[in-house]
């Protein structure tokens, strides 16, 4: 049976964290502040630390791979941009726009995850010479994959070109559904997994963000896999509520189970009924303090863990 929630995920400790200005034009959720570059360090490391330990305390299987201090690499936490592994035995690598993020892409960090987690790697597909020509598909940050209904979802940002996406979606064998999206001024959302996250039994979607001529199609299409569809706000969408990912993990009380890993700060803005309804779709909620990494990185939980589908 295809899983749609992963047993182990790897992260990469970040040895250089930082405010990243060749991202910054494209992600308007990163955000400059007062901290020097040292204080930042710190804050994202006791954050990253603080998050492997919550999800191991929730019995999720975790592979930590340390960045290395050279290149400099602020955005080394957010690994899924880079790479996905999936249940055939296929890696993946994509291409990035920022070239200070590509020396990010480590043989040894698959060698790593490989032998820890007994992924047996049987198939490479290097998307990275699209690079040379201006266009990119940065990982389940650009998709966010509906592995049941084999379905990748994609909005269009500089960040997401379609032909590479089709390129991808033939290799692995999905559908495409294309999409635009955009905050409140119009700018497009630089990645999909900021706008959308799919589990076992939920989609949520913000779908005021979707452009109205594609919303109906796309939500008729969440609609039709049978989970069900938590709508997300602009405010909720801006402060994460759409970065999250479900987890297979296991309990001794309930055995198997999923738990379902969101940050402090988008459970603090997620509505009500919105966080009722998500948490009645999985087994527990995880939510995790990383406000340094939001707010310098202009990412989120989901950004951070790279799910290893064995």
């Amino acid at each position: 049976m295809t899983q749609q929630c992963a047993q182990t995920v790897f992260l990469v400790r970040p040895a250089a964290f930082g405010f990243n200005a060749e991202t910054a034009a494209s992600n308007r959720l990163q955000r400059r502040d007062a901290l020097s570059p040292a204080q930042a360090r710190k804050h994202a490391l006791e954050e990253f630390d603080a998050m492997v330990a919550a999800l191991r305390s929730e019995g999720v299987n975790t592979c930590v791979v340390d960045d290395t201090p050279e290149p400099v690499k602020p955005d080394a936490v957010f690994p899924n941009n880079w790479v996905s592994w999936h249940a055939d035995g296929t890696v993946v690598l994509y291409p990035m726009q920022a070239a200070n993020r590509r020396p990010e892409r480590r043989r040894e960090i698959l060698d790593q995850v490989a032998a820890a987690s007994g992924y047996r790697i049987v198939r490479t597909l290097d998307l990275t010479a699209h690079e040379r020509e201006g266009r990119y598909l940065e990982g389940t940050g650009s998709l966010v994959l509906d592995h049941v209904g084999r379905i990748a979802y994609a909005c269009r940002s500089p960040r997401t070109d379609e032909r590479v996406l089709a390129q991808w979606c033939e290799a692995m064998g999905y559908a495409a559904e294309i999409f635009d999206a955009c905050d409140r001024e119009g700018v497009p959302f630089y990645h999909t997994n900021v706008v959308m996250g799919i589990g076992r039994a939920f989609a949520a979607i913000g779908a005021d963000c979707v452009a109205a001529r594609d919303r109906e199609r796309v939500l008729a299409r969440l609609a039709a896999s049978g989970r069900e569809l938590v709508g997300l706000t602009q405010e909720e969408i801006g402060a994460f509520a759409g970065n999250l990912l479900e987890l297979s993990t296991w309990d001794e009380a309930l055995g198997d189970s999923t738990v379902l890993v969101l940050s402090a700060t988008a459970r603090a803005q997620l509505a009500p009924e919105s966080y009722a309804r998500l948490a009645a779709c999985t087994d527990s909620v995880l939510p995790v303090p990383v406000p340094t990494i939001e707010r310098l990185g202009g990412g989120s939980v989901r950004c951070m863990l790279g799910e290893v589908f064995r």
